[in-house]
């Protein structure tokens, strides 16, 4: 077959961290990404221990689709959504993270929004813990470096899966589980910063690494024991992981650029993959622990929880990829959450991201070359600045060619052989970047008026690129030209 599958899961990405707003509306608790500042790309988002008063925190309002869900949905639906991936706030849902009882305005608001969803024949795809765990797990138990979050996660994602069976089928454990291998663990794992500190900056130290590989391990654990949950009350269940692609490319065809590029895909892509698809460690592993003083605490019960709770399928954000040099002298670029060198080869975003469509094809035929099961690309997309006309038009040709060039690829991909199902493309209605609490890095389909200081009044315009996407799903793939 050369083309896209017949029920092909088009649609399109969103996370309630930075989308949904309403932050402390019908018992909402405060979550970690609550904590933090608006930033650029030159000047990083930042962590306070207190809410500052007057302060911009981008995700306490985020694009309020708490109050425009009903009419959200429905731009969805006129795009043809078969899918749509959204996250449920941990914190909608069990205040603390802690509680013994869920909030049932919460669980009540998710139903109203699956249901919705359902009217239009969009099937929800849920990310149950999307970079928002509830902040009074990191202040009171140190966030996924403890092992008691385990308990606390499994019950929230039980509660999930008993609340909303038959409404949600497809389901993600944990979002981009792999940044704990990239960054300091706050945004990812919880784990406890310092006031003032940036989630983004920087390479790490030995302990940092060994306080994030253990946390990954608990939510590695949390995973597997949810999806053994998660199939145990419905066997039609669905359940997935969700990695950060890094696609990385050796510089020259030096050998130590080679090898370079070898490990930094195995550490960046495969240490979190294997574990969730295959249900171990990989075999470098070993390795890496060992030149970074790494000690994971991994019982003999952790070891037996992670063959048997293997994921369902594989899906993955990508948007760039990155070149890697064993030279030091060459200067670094800061781009997709990985530092690398400039590719001589690509072009670059104003946030330098590098446009690299083949290197999905790359990545697709990889990720499916190793682990044989079904994948979904669940974010995708070109973050820029969106200019509204004179006459209310917003001509995003831009995004029409990003998002034209990944869809290309994926078709080859397709005929390469790999068991593609889905695409759902990041911030398909506008949003807050999480990388530097933006709006006016937007990726959407929908523009939503609101700008970087918290100003605007969230009324929705769909872009050229919804009708361009629109005629997309039309056609399954079909008609990718810009007309």
């Amino acid at each position: 077959m050369t083309e896209f599958p017949k029920n092909f899961l088009w649609g399109g990405a969103t996370a309630a961290n930075q989308y949904e707003g309403a932050w402390d509306v019908d018992g909402k608790g405060a979550s970690t990404a609550d904590m933090l500042l608006g930033g650029t790309y030159e000047k990083p988002r930042t962590f306070t221990k207190e809410i500052k008063p007057g302060a911009y925190y981008p995700s306490h309002q985020g694009s309020d689709f708490y109050h425009h869900y009903k009419e959200d949905i429905k731009l969805l639906a006129g795009m043809g959504y078969k899918t749509y991936r959204m996250s449920v706030a941990w914190t909608r849902i069990f205040p603390n993270g802690d509680d013994a009882e869920p909030n049932q305005k919460g669980l009540d608001f998710y139903r109203s929004v699956f249901e919705e969803c359902h009217k239009y024949g969009i099937e929800p795809l849920v990310t149950i813990s999307h970079y928002e765990m509830p902040y009074h797990l990191t202040e009171t138990y140190g966030g996924w470096g403890n092992r008691k979050v385990i308990d606390f996660y499994v019950k929230y994602a039980e509660t999930l899966f008993n609340e909303y069976k038959g409404l949600v089928k497809y389901w993600l454990t944990f979002n981009e589980i792999n940044i704990g291998m990239l960054f300091g663990g706050y945004m990812s794992l919880g784990l406890p910063a310092k006031d003032g500190a940036a989630p983004f900056s920087g390479k790490m130290s030995d302990e940092e690494i060994q306080a994030n590989l253990q946390g990954l391990h608990h939510q590695f654990v949390a995973s597997a024991l949810a999806v053994k949950i998660g199939h145990k009350i419905n066997a039609d269940n669905m359940i997935g992981c969700m990695i950060a692609g890094q696609v990385s490319y050796p510089l020259t065809s030096n050998p130590d650029d080679v090898l370079k590029a070898q490990l930094t895909n195995e550490i960046n892509n495969y240490y979190c993959g294997d574990v969730q698809v295959r249900g171990a460690y990989p075999h470098f592993a070993q390795r890496y622990w060992d030149e970074h003083n790494v000690k994971l605490n991994i019982t003999a019960e952790d070891a037996e929880v992670l063959k048997e709770g293997t994921v369902d399928y594989y899906t993955f954000s990508y948007y760039s990829s990155s070149t890697v040099t064993a030279d030091p002298s060459k200067a670094e670029n800061a781009g997709n959450f990985s530092m690398g060198v400039k590719n001589p080869y690509l072009k670059y975003s104003e946030w330098g991201w590098s446009m690299d469509p083949k290197g999905l094809r790359w990545y697709l035929n990889d990720v499916y070359g190793r682990y044989g099961i079904p994948v979904m690309v669940v974010e995708n997309g070109l973050g820029a600045r969106d200019t509204v006309e004179a006459d209310g038009s917003i001509n995003d040709d831009y995004r029409i060619d990003y998002l034209k060039g990944h869809i290309e690829q994926m078709k080859e991909a397709i005929k390469d052989g790999v068991d593609l199902i889905g695409y759902t493309p990041w911030g398909c209605i506008d949003l807050v970047s999480a990388g530097t609490g933006q709006m006016a890095k937007r990726y959407g389909f929908v523009y939503v008026d609101r700008d970087d200081d918290g100003k605007g009044d969230f009324s929705r315009t769909p872009k050229k690129s919804y009708y361009w996407y629109k005629k997309v799903i039309e056609s399954n793939g079909e008609k990718l030209e810009n007309k």
